[in-house]
């Protein structure tokens, strides 16, 4: 009796966190959680999982989930495998989309923070985390699920009298589509007030995209001069997730079959967000109201700088062309901090996609105005600054960019000729 006693005591000594520790339990049934559990070791406190996501429903990089009996104070060590994932097609999917450099971590699922740097071994990638708290969120990068859009655009319409929620529309498969719309009271009933529209999430895995843009829209709504001076000129439109559905269970949603919401821009498009969406930039434009297009996204890992995606040479016209340059310059006089806009403009014509034409950047170059700028905002995901403040940053720069650009009316020719 006295030698197990013994043993035991000097077994705790050894061996305090493995004796004590209650078992570490992964869980991701929740919205937008996705993970695959291959491995939890109890005695190293090591967890080793891989994205869940179902490839029929787009790219299987994004993973979410939940750890459970944590003791504050002790680290953790999470591995993601991706060296199984598969495309719709079956052909083998790239593990560097699934992998960043950096994860990310909450004890709240509000504060969001990074780990360090993970350690990379062919086609999985480790994190090693000290966590103060019993439970803890491990994600690809920060999420902004649905109830995230509808909270933002409820806080907002409550807090300021110009900004209202509305529904964009219900998806297929029932859920809300959260929006706001930005209007001063006092020019309601202008006819001829410009129109902006800023959107995110076309693909649901880039979560980056929707906190570029709650930082646009609560800078817009703001009372910043420059924010001011906006709304007295111009109305704003802004969808936090276009690609509800695909976010809240947790799936890619790029390159889903038969094709994603920003391959969907046609006369048969297929997903009701975008064909919503598609019926108000139609009705702006035909009111000589709509100026400025905006969808925003998140690149490849390798990508250190935000960029623009800008109109093929086959959409582009010579007015087009200029207001397109002029509204780049205006972003690139804000975007400094903690990311430079990049100057590198790729552009999205039939070498980039089979499918180009019915990109929603593309699809309002050629269907509206040649006044209206339609463009994509690439914000890099794979860096230290890659963080919701990082984010946030890019979109706040980015609404002072578009009020600077629309100092001059673009609907008026003389204004950059």
């Amino acid at each position: 009796m006295y030698f197990h006693l013994i043993a035991f005591l000097l077994l705790s000594i050894v061996f305090p966190v493995q004796l004590m520790a209650e078992e570490l339990v992964v869980s991701s049934a929740y919205e937008g959680g996705s993970a695959e559990v291959i491995e939890i070791d109890q005695r190293k406190r090591a967890i080793k999982i891989r994205p869940a996501g179902d490839p029929q429903f787009g790219w299987p990089c994004w993973w979410y989930f939940q750890v459970t009996g944590v003791t504050p104070g002790e680290e953790i060590s999470v591995t993601v495998d991706a060296s199984e994932l598969k495309q719709a097609n079956g052909r083998k999917f790239s593990a560097i989309w699934a992998l960043p450099n950096q994860a990310a971590f909450s004890t709240n699922q509000k504060e969001w923070q990074q780990t360090p740097p993970g350690i990379r071994n062919k086609e999985t990638c480790q994190w090693k985390v000290k966590i103060e708290a019993n439970k803890v969120w491990f994600a690809w990068g920060p999420p902004f699920v649905p109830t995230d859009a509808q909270e933002l655009v409820k806080e907002l319409s409550k807090k300021h009298a110009h900004a209202t929620a509305f529904e964009l529309c219900k998806t297929r498969a029932g859920r809300a589509v959260p929006a706001l719309s930005v209007t001063q009271a006092k020019h309601e009933k202008d006819a001829q007030r410009m129109v902006i529209w800023v959107q995110a999430r076309q693909h649901a895995w880039e979560s980056g995209g929707s906190w570029v843009g709650r930082g646009f829209i609560e800078w817009a709504v703001s009372d910043d001069p420059q924010a001011v001076r906006l709304r007295e000129k111009a109305d704003i439109y802004f969808v936090p997730i276009m690609d509800i559905d695909n976010v809240a269970t947790g799936n890619g949603g790029k390159s889903q079959v038969p094709h994603d919401h920003n391959r969907d821009w046609t006369k048969t498009s297929q997903w009701n967000s975008v064909k919503s969406a598609m019926q108000y930039l139609k009705e702006f434009d035909q009111a000589k109201r709509l100026v400025l297009f905006v969808d925003l996204h998140n690149p490849g890992a390798n990508s250190k700088l935000p960029f623009f995606y800008v109109a093929p040479p086959e959409l582009a016209t010579k007015r087009g062309s200029q207001l397109q340059s002029a509204f780049i310059a205006a972003c690139s006089r804000e975007m400094k901090t903690p990311f430079r806009l990049s100057n590198s403009t790729p552009s999205t014509g039939p070498k980039y996609d089979k499918r180009w034409k019915a990109i929603s950047s593309n699809w309002v170059r050629s269907e509206t105005h040649e006044y209206v700028v339609g463009i994509t905002l690439e914000t890099c995901w794979n860096t230290p600054h890659s963080t919701t403040a990082g984010y946030m940053a890019v979109g706040k720069q980015l609404g002072r960019g578009i009020a600077r650009y629309l100092e001059n009316d673009p609907r008026k020719p003389h204004d950059f000729d």
